[in-house]
């Protein structure tokens, strides 16, 4: 039944799971870099990042000093070193958006890397992980290059405006001026070089915005074999997790009918048979052994529905995951509280995957951890996948074992394309977190 939850309220979604979703489209068509709005809008962000880059990677490179010389005085020096973590990580998401909105590359936002490991050693974990994050160097290396290509483009828009000012200053009777305070001009010869001082500016402020979205392009858009070698490993890894999702499924439908409907059908087979041999000399014993197998076949028709719900929900195709989850909750042997909110359908296999490992987390929470409430919050995120997070207050110490309920839904989501988290400290709580594609 579901109740009122005993939990604090969910967290927001998070920024996604420690391990990286795999790519579900195929190759991205070429971009166009040197459309003029786009050169335009380059040569502008070069000349702001000119102004404002080297301020940052002032302020950078003071905080990592400041925090390498201070590691002596322990505290301080780490807490500054993470603060220069996740200030380069603000650079680079920073980085990854400007040139996203400027390029229309199609690259997903930025995350923190986030350890499945718990406690304190998970957040030292995590810390590591964002220091050494490809994704992160990469656009750190991009803000970086384009801060110095900033540099010379203010440099030749600063003689763009000093050529433009020698082209006309003989409308305001500018006769004499020295190029590069050296050499002396007169004459015709001032329009002359500002002219040519504006076509140098201008032919550098454009050739350095084409070449900078050559550059953007070639650091973080993979080339189509980078991109073919990376779909063939998801698509192998996809393929051994669903082979032992298989296994794993065809095995607890095997101990389930070996433990539970095949022993109830071998009683009902015994009690017909002693119920026979008595039919004559005692009917009403007879009788009563016939209504103890009548019992015992209601109760293994029930078992064999669980076990076909646990192969193929009926509900879930017919009415959605909503529905699904709340028929799941009302069988519950402990109070759970749903959050489910789902603007639409996603993909069959994405909302099996789902269904099935909050199932999983749902019994073993009932088997195991001695829960007293659960709460399941399910939702589809901005990247359109689709997000679900079950935490029981059970005594935690869940672990991940090779043929378990736990091994299954790892399995499961992988074959599905997605990921998932457990986080089950000793103590508790137990967290489990899955993210699938949508349209998986």
């Amino acid at each position: 039944m579901t109740t009122a939850s005993v939990l604090p309220p969910p967290p927001p979604v998070p920024g996604g799971p420690v391990e990286t979703a795999p790519p579900t489209g195929g190759v991205p068509e070429r971009v166009r870099v040197a459309s003029p709005g786009r050169v335009a809008g380059a040569a502008a962000h070069l000349a702001a990042l000119g102004v404002i880059g080297p301020a940052v990677f002032t302020g950078l490179f003071s905080m990592l000093g400041s925090g390498v010389g201070l590691l002596a005085a322990l505290l301080v020096g780490v807490v500054v070193l993470v603060v220069f973590v996740y200030a380069l990580f603000a650079v680079a998401w920073f980085e990854r958006a400007r040139v996203d909105g400027l390029y229309d590359l199609g690259l997903a936002p930025l995350r923190p890397r986030r350890s499945a490991k718990p406690g304190f050693v998970g957040v030292l974990h995590s810390i590591w992980l964002q220091a050494i994050d490809p994704l992160q160097w990469r656009a750190v290396a991009s803000f970086s290059i384009a801060t110095v290509m900033g540099l010379v483009t203010v440099t030749a828009l600063a003689g763009l405006a000093w050529g433009l000012a020698l082209a006309v200053s003989p409308i305001f009777g500018w006769s004499n001026t020295r190029f590069l305070d050296l050499i002396p001009l007169s004459g015709a010869g001032v329009p002359l070089v500002g002219v040519i001082a504006v076509i140098v500016g201008v032919a550098t402020a454009i050739g350095l915005a084409i070449l900078h979205g050559v550059i953007v392009r070639a650091i973080f858009v993979p080339s189509r074999e980078a991109q073919l070698v990376e779909q063939a490993r998801t698509s192998d890894t996809r393929r051994a997790g669903a082979v032992r999702a298989a296994e794993v499924e065809r095995a607890r439908i095997e101990r389930d009918l070996h433990d539970g409907v095949q022993p109830r059908l071998v009683s009902i087979g015994m009690t017909l048979g002693l119920a026979q041999t008595k039919i004559d000399d005692d009917p009403e014993a007879a009788k009563a052994l016939v209504a103890e197998a009548h019992a015992s076949t209601k109760s293994a028709i029930t078992e064999l529905r669980q076990l076909a719900r646990g192969i193929h929900a009926s509900v879930l195709e017919d009415r959605g995951l909503d529905a699904a989850l709340s028929a799941l909750a009302s069988r519950s042997h402990i109070p759970v509280t749903l959050d489910v909110r789902l603007p639409r359908r996603c993909g069959r296999a994405a909302e099996e995957a789902v269904y099935f490992a909050i199932a999983e987390t749902l019994t073993n929470a009932a088997k195991h951890s001695r829960a007293a409430a659960c709460r399941v919050d399910v939702r589809v995120r901005d990247d359109g996948s689709l997000w679900a997070r079950v935490e029981d207050d059970g005594l935690g110490g869940a672990r991940i074992v090779p043929g378990g309920g736990l091994d299954g839904i790892v399995n499961r989501v992988t074959a599905a394309g997605g990921t998932a988290r457990i986080d089950s400290p000793q103590g508790g709580p137990t967290t489990v977190e899955v993210n699938v594609p949508c349209a998986s």
